[in-house]
């Protein structure tokens, strides 16, 4: 039993890293290259999923985790690299989204829509 209590608790850790990591990195970078990126609604949306109070833990670690990626300075391929700098963090969000897509509400997808407006 003590084994899943230390798996539980790095677990929240992780999650909380995560969380810290969006909350201070994510609009800086989002705010120069969102607009100009594909996949930018899916972003958006998932950010905005995973600071709503009414969505389920669960479904916020794992966009927190993919969120967290995509803010990180250091990934598989560099961002820097032009058309597949943001090859890997597309991946890595369509898996998140993928598992939790029904948590996705309209308000999410409307409120990463008024924001690329704003952004472009």
């Amino acid at each position: 039993m003590r084994g899943r209590t230390a798996e539980f608790d790095e677990e929240q850790r992780r999650a909380r890293r995560d969380e810290r990591i969006v909350r201070e990195g994510f609009w800086r970078k989002a705010g120069r290259v969102a607009a100009k990126l594909p996949f930018a609604e899916d972003l958006l949306s998932a950010y905005y999923c995973a600071f709503d109070r009414q969505t389920p833990v669960q479904v916020r670690v794992v966009l927190l985790s993919a969120l967290a990626y995509f803010v990180m300075p250091f990934d598989v391929a560099p961002d820097l690299l032009p058309l597949i700098g943001f090859t890997d963090d597309a991946a890595v969000l369509a898996t998140a989204m993928k598992l939790v897509i029904d948590s996705i509400r309209p308000e999410h997808r409307e409120a990463a829509k008024r924001k690329i407006e704003d952004l472009a």
